[in-house]
């Protein structure tokens, strides 16, 4: 077996198009994080340093002189975040709103990873790092089931255009929004890449109109 690739090998789920779709994700194991506040801020700096943290202690495994049951070689997930808006949030105007988030950081794990794994990860982690908080980092298993999807090109500050055509999207497919919140995938490396290039997965629950 060749090095897996999520790029390649799950398009569907990582890179669809421009134009929404339809998708019924399965479940798939995460270690998670909560935050809240601005993404500008050092928590959220810190909250995604730390996953990947992990993350790469369970993919350098091998090279520790350690494999685990069923590894194989693989590319680790892009950062994931689920977002949602505290109380006060909801009341407030659109320039406010960034300080009201409420967030779940997420980077999914390949199927071969355990309880036991995480543990590792979280020693090895807290030995070569201890800095950061691992212990705020969570081992789940998460289902998103029915959801539209597309890929949004460009600024986050723009999403809601996207969003209008998922929400078009569904009013022209019998579908509706399961809830408010809402995933992000995150394709592009902000620090790396001009606001105009960035590529990010925007994802909502659905149900189905009968």
């Amino acid at each position: 077996m060749g090095k897996f690739e999520w790029r390649k090998q799950l398009k569907e789920l990582y890179l669809p198009g421009t134009d929404p779709v339809t998708i019924d994700v399965p479940p798939m194991k995460y270690f998670t994080i909560d935050g809240k506040g601005n993404p500008n801020g050092q928590p959220f700096q810190e909250h995604f340093e730390t996953l990947y943290a992990l993350s790469y202690a369970i993919r350098m495994m091998p090279k520790k002189g350690m494999t685990p049951e069923g590894y194989y070689e693989y590319t680790v997930f892009p950062l994931e975040g689920h977002w949602d808006l505290d109380e006060e949030g909801r009341k407030k105007d659109y320039l406010d709103k960034k300080n009201h988030l409420v967030y779940k950081l997420m980077i999914r794990q390949p199927d071969f990873v355990t309880e036991e794994l995480f543990q590792y990860a979280l020693d090895a982690v807290k030995k070569k790092k201890p800095d950061l908080d691992a212990d705020q980092v969570h081992f789940e298993t998460i289902t998103e089931g029915l959801c539209v999807q597309a890929m949004h090109l460009g600024s986050y500050d723009d999403e809601w255009k996207t969003f209008e055509r998922m929400e078009a999207y569904c009013a022209e497919n019998h579908l509706k929004r399961a809830e408010k919140t809402h995933k992000e995938i995150y394709i592009s490396d902000p620090r790396k890449t001009a606001p105009e290039k960035l590529k990010t997965v925007l994802r909502f629950k659905v149900e189905k109109i009968e």
